[in-house]
């Protein structure tokens, strides 16, 4: 429908888990004959692009819970995903939305789950060195120590559009590290392909940009955001290993992107979804989501709902990961420092 992106997919449940957890289970004697068991075809609302589920602005819950009722073809899950829990980044109408479906949603047999963490850093500090004053004393040395690499680095940042996009062989390159991320994640949920990546960076309507960082005129790595509602969004980084992690381009493109968005009077630097515990000692806040999920079979239902806390690992990481220093982020593919 309009506004409500949706799509189909066999999903498997196992890949939710916590990695620690899923490294046990899929370790089980003949995990790869009785895995299929969780894995069920499922209609999907929302999109894997997007921090949060696109809805449309003219329907009421009613509506969309009606639409996705009409859509599903006998799917045995459906799922709208990445609900925001009263997100600071967004609207109060939005907020009020989301909240509304999530109460009209229970009537009609949906739990909740809780989802990912959304990281995030107001841009309430006058300079990277008060950012930097806010971390604790350890963190700020061990920062300070991994950002001395960026002297070794040419900075690069091209706007989206850019005609140097347009070279199918920068853009091969381009992509061939987005891969190298995603080959070594954790967390798969989609491939995007190289035809999306093409249209992204040479689209004239989307607001962003791209960073190029170059050792000795080698592309060591490139962190793609975008600019939307006052916010600067980390949205994509392709790395190549193991170049970037000995350049600790992780936490280079970090500070980065913080000194952008402050120098362009942003409101706030969004940092993404993976790596919590990282992003929390980087000084982090995070706002979760939760995904609204309808299990057709009773007893599938019943089964699944004891279970549920086992699906949701961003939760768990920040809560036992958190220090004294971490109190005010602990309330949860950027590729791995």
């Amino acid at each position: 429908g309009p506004g409500l992106p949706v799509f189909f997919t066999e999903f498997d449940l196992l890949t939710t888990l916590d990695g620690t957890l899923r490294r046990r289970v899929t370790r089980l004697p003949l995990y790869r004959f009785w895995s299929k068991l969780f894995r069920f075809p499922t209609l999907f609302a929302g999109a894997t692009v997007t921090e949060y589920a696109p809805m449309p602005e003219t329907s009421s819950p009613s509506a969309v819970l009606s639409l996705l009722a009409g859509r599903n073809q006998g799917q045995s899950l459906t799922i709208i995903k990445d609900l925001p829990a009263a997100s600071p980044l967004l609207s109060g109408a939005d907020t009020s939305f989301a909240g509304g479906l999530r109460l009209v949603a229970a009537k009609w047999g949906f739990m909740e789950v809780e989802g990912q963490a959304l990281a995030y850093v107001p841009m309430d500090f006058a300079s990277p060195e008060d950012y930097l004053s806010r971390l604790s004393p350890g963190r700020r040395k061990d920062l300070r120590r991994k950002l001395k690499s960026r002297e070794l680095l040419d900075v690069e940042s091209l706007p989206l559009g850019s005609p140097r996009f347009a070279d199918p062989a920068f853009a091969d390159e381009l992509y061939g590290l987005y891969r190298q991320v995603y080959e070594q994640s954790e967390i798969h949920f989609d491939l995007l392909t190289r035809d999306f990546f093409s249209a992204l960076l040479q689209s004239r309507d989307i607001h962003g940009v791209v960073f190029l960082y170059r050792k000795d005129g080698e592309l060591a790595g490139w962190n793609l955001c975008l600019i939307h509602n006052g916010l600067f969004i980390d949205k994509y980084i392709g790395l190549r290993y193991p170049l970037a992690r000995e350049l600790n381009l992780y936490f280079v493109s970090w500070m980065a992107n913080l000194e952008y968005a402050l120098g362009y009077g942003l409101r706030a630097y969004v940092a993404g979804w993976t790596d919590p515990e990282v992003k929390a000692g980087l000084g982090a806040s995070f706002t979760f989501t939760r995904h609204l999920v309808r299990v057709k079979n009773p007893l599938l239902r019943g089964l699944l709902r004891p279970f549920r806390h086992l699906f949701e690992s961003d939760g768990r990481a920040l809560r036992d990961k958190a220090r004294p220093d971490d109190a005010r982020t602990a309330r949860r593919p950027r590729g791995k420092p």
